[in-house]
Order: structure tokens, then C-alpha cells, then sequence
């Protein structure tokens, strides 16, 4: 493994990490860091599907709030995918413990970090969430910050009941078989700069019109859901944001810049209990599915919500005062 300028460039470095091969070949996924020299504590960022690392103010954040930061592009995302392989696909969530584990040990026996906080977004909330209660007890993890996870399907509860076992049956029977995806492109029009967005991000690999959805994947989805119905007993303090409303719409509207456009805000704030004993649920005003890329405003609020959080759980001093 070695470290390289990341495509963002400096000051983000890159590195591949084998993994065990799958039924399409070989594997892979890349750790982008950004050091800080003499940091103690560090915060691993999981993106959400159809996603990769660029949200480098975010990083700008948690660096100068003393945080070494590293980012994974999970297997067949982003950076980590192959031309040989199915875009975001896997069978079991649980696979995607082989690269964080192996993301947490270089953060903290190679780099040397003490204190690690681990960051998902939407999907990558719920992979954080199941990886984390699988590792409750290890002392792997210190914190967990889920910014609109995909703890439930954006769909009504008899549509999701009646659906789950079709959909595990199918990702059984056929999981590549390609499904028709509900992905809204206005959500990501309403990011990205050249659309009605205020981002600039690489559109060959965070798609306006998503990539195809696959029925295994999604089966994957229903199986974590199911877990998490049934606790997932994760034995550190976890702060769960999400918007305050959701919009569904196939036309734009603006809307789409002040509201949850992907998932059900509600319901993944009426999930937080189940992921163990100390939650913390915080509501943004106005905030966007990836919180983060809310508007001003929102997006100030999520920053100052995560300060006080960290201040009070893991004891990280706010910008300009004394440690």
C-alpha cells in the first residue's frame, strides 16, 4: 500500500487497498487522507450510493478542529471502481467491513491515531451503523456522526412490508438484475454547479441519473434494515442529523435546495432508537439529503450542532479555544 496525490490533489493523498476477490474479479477500495501533523484523533468519512469523497469542506472542518481526515471510496464506487465490475454492487453490507477494518487500522496502529469518530452519509450511515454494531465491545470506534442515514426505505411502511420479501427473493435468485431506480436527477442537478447547484463534482462518478440499481444490492439494503429492526446494540455515543422535511417531485422545483429530495427525513429520525442506548437526533432547518451540501445557512447549522456534540462527547475543543 502507498500513498499518493489523490485526484483532488494536495493536500489529499490516495491509497488502494487490496481486497479479497468476488465472483466479478478483483477488488478494491481507496482511504483518501488529509494529515494533520501531531494529531491524536482522527474521523473516517463512508459516502452515500451512487457517491464518492469530494466534499473537501467538510475536511476543512474536522482539520481544523484538530482531526487527521480520512475518507473511504468504497468497493465499486467512485475511485474503487473497475471496469470489470458492477457499479456499487454487493450482496451483504457486511463485505464492506473488509475495507473499514482495514481503513481503522491504518488510521490507528500505522498513523497512530488514539481517537477515531467515524462520519457516514445516507447509505454510508447505514454500512457505519451495522459495521459499528458488529465492532461494539472492540473499542474500535469512539463516535459515530450519521448525516441522513438510509435507515429506512423511502417508501410507505405497507409498501415497504409487502415488498421486502420480493425483493430478498429476487436478489437471490437474480441480483444482478437490473431494477428500475427511483433515483430523482433533480437532487443531484440541485448539487452540482453546472445545474442549479453550488458543487463541483465529477459526474462520471456521482451520476445525475445514478447508475444501475441492482436486485441484489437492494436486497442488501432490506437485509440491514431487518438488523437494524432488531437493534443494533452499538455501545458508543452516536449524533443521527436529518432534514427537518422531505419533497418527492419529478419536476424541479427549489424546493429540492431545502429538503431532504432522497429519503424520508421522518422516518429516519423515528429509527435513531434502534441503534443503541446513547442517540442524539438533531432536526436541520432547510437541510439538502447530504446535509453537508445544504445551502448556507443549513449547513452552518449542521457544523454548529456537530461542534457542540463533539465538545460534549469527545471532548474536542471548538475552533480558537484553549484545549
Amino acid at each position: 500500500m502507498e500513498f499518493r496525490e489523490d485526484i483532488l490533489g494536495a493536500p489529499y493523498e490516495a491509497a488502494e487497498l487490496t481486497l479479497r476477490s468476488d465472483g466479478e474479479g478483483t477488488v478494491c477500495a481507496t482511504l483518501v487522507r488529509r494529515p494533520v501533523p501531531g494529531a491524536d484523533r482522527a474521523v473516517l468519512y463512508i459516502h452515500g450510493y451512487n457517491d464518492y469523497f469530494f466534499q473537501t469542506h467538510l475536511a476543512d472542518h474536522y482539520t481544523a478542529l484538530g482531526f487527521s481526515f480520512y475518507a473511504l471510496d468504497l468497493r465499486k464506487y467512485g475511485r474503487s471502481l473497475q471496469p470489470h465490475q458492477s457499479p456499487n454492487f454487493v450482496r451483504d453490507l457486511a463485505e464492506y467491513d473488509e475495507e473499514i477494518d482495514e481503513a481503522v487500522r491504518i488510521i490507528r496502529e500505522v498513523d497512530g491515531h488514539g481517537q477515531l469518530l467515524v462520519n457516514g452519509h445516507s447509505t454510508g450511515g447505514l454500512v457505519a451503523a451495522l459495521w459499528a454494531g458488529r465492532r461494539a465491545g472492540r473499542g474500535v470506534v469512539d463516535g459515530l456522526f450519521l448525516n441522513s442515514p438510509f435507515l429506512s426505505m423511502p417508501a410507505a411502511q405497507a409498501v415497504r412490508t409487502a415488498g421486502g420479501p420480493v425483493v430478498t427473493a429476487l436478489g437471490r435468485l437474480a441480483p444482478t438484475r437490473v431494477l428500475p431506480s427511483a433515483l430523482n436527477p433533480h437532487y443531484t442537478h440541485s448539487l452540482h454547479k453546472d445545474h442549479q447547484g453550488e458543487w463541483d463534482f465529477d459526474l462520471t462518478l456521482k451520476r445525475a441519473e445514478g447508475f444501475p440499481l441492482f436486485a441484489g444490492w437492494l436486497a442488501a439494503i432490506h437485509q440491514g434494515h431487518r438488523q437494524l429492526r432488531r437493534g443494533l446494540g452499538i455501545d458508543v455515543p452516536v449524533l443521527l442529523m436529518a432534514s427537518t422535511r422531505s419533497i418527492s417531485t419529478t419536476k424541479w422545483h427549489n424546493a429540492l435546495h431545502h429538503a431532504d429530495a432522497v429519503l424520508r427525513a421522518d422516518d429516519i429520525a423515528a429509527e435513531a432508537p434502534r441503534l443503541g442506548r446513547h442517540v442524539t437526533v438533531v432536526r436541520i432547518k432547510g437541510g439538502m439529503h447530504d446535509l453537508v451540501l445544504s445551502g448556507e445557512a443549513a449547513r452552518d447549522q449542521v457544523f454548529a450542532e456537530l461542534d457542540r456534540w463533539l465538545a460534549a462527547y469527545l471532548d474536542v475543543q471548538p475552533v480558537g479555544e484553549n484545549a
